[in-house]
């Protein structure tokens, strides 16, 4: 588990492996969620780089036959 601290300053800093990974850059904004005792993090990406990420997505839908 990565362990981060928040500083005097409010600020956190994630491991460089961690950017690495999840391809974090200076700059990035974020969706904050809080849910029960829990902060969710999601990076915002500009609508251009998601081209293509559901490239392959099966898009057939298996429906009841009262709903076609």
């Amino acid at each position: 588990m990565n362990t981060v601290i928040l500083s005097d300053e409010y600020q956190l800093v994630f491991p460089k492996e961690f950017r690495e990974t999840i391809g974090l850059e200076a700059g990035t904004s974020f969706e904050v969620i809080s849910y029960n005792n829990r902060i969710e993090l999601i990076p915002i990406k500009a609508i251009s780089k998601l081209k293509g990420i559901f490239k392959g997505i099966d898009t057939n839908i298996i429906r009841d036959d009262d709903r076609i």
